[in-house]
């Protein structure tokens, strides 16, 4: 039995530029209600970027909601509308400055599924290209990002020392991996 649960009330706590949240009145199957505080998210592209040499390009930015600088693979938001390889094409020449030639979807997973529903595609981007001069796109106004090429030796080792904290950063290596060893 999989089916939908109709909120009974919704009220709209907060709306953003990037996502909306909301507490979402429901009854559950087993008769409970539950007032579920959600965060209502468009989607996302994570992008694996694999250099010519096999390395991978990681961006590094600061992370206000942290306080601190991440290494992290490059990553965006769906527009309204927008699907998600033309979101992982254009999100790849905005944070690495290259367009991919060759897009290959790597899975669909849902980071925390008990207060979002924001679901993050992972792709690997190969033969990565200078844009040309009718490809416009820009990195956003708040983003300040460095670049750097990767071995996937030197990522393990990264993982493995706590330099690299982002979770769709691992989650998308460790499925590159699964999928080329």
């Amino acid at each position: 039995m999989n089916k939908p649960i109709v909120p009974r009330e919704i009220h709209r706590i907060y709306q953003g530029r990037t996502f909306t949240v909301q507490v979402e009145t429901v009854t559950l199957p087993n008769g409970s209600e539950l007032n579920a505080e959600i965060i209502r998210h468009p989607g996302s592209v994570v992008i694996v970027p694999v250099a010519a040499d096999g390395q991978i390009l990681l961006v590094r930015q600061y992370r206000h909601a942290i306080g601190r600088f991440a290494w992290e693979l490059p990553a965006g938001s769906l527009k309204p509308s927008e699907n998600a390889a033309d979101a992982a094409r254009r999100e790849c020449q905005e944070e690495v400055g290259l367009v991919p030639t060759r897009l290959t979807p790597l899975g669909s997973f849902f980071p925390t599924p008990g207060y979002c529903d924001e679901e993050m595609n992972f792709f690997r981007a190969d033969g990565l290209r200078s844009p040309t001069a009718d490809e416009t796109a820009r990195p956003d106004d708040d983003e300040d990002i460095e670049t750097r090429a990767f071995s996937l030796e030197a990522l393990r080792q990264m993982i493995a020392a706590g330099e690299i904290i982002d979770l769709k950063t691992v989650a998308g290596l460790a499925l590159l991996e699964s999928r080329h060893p």
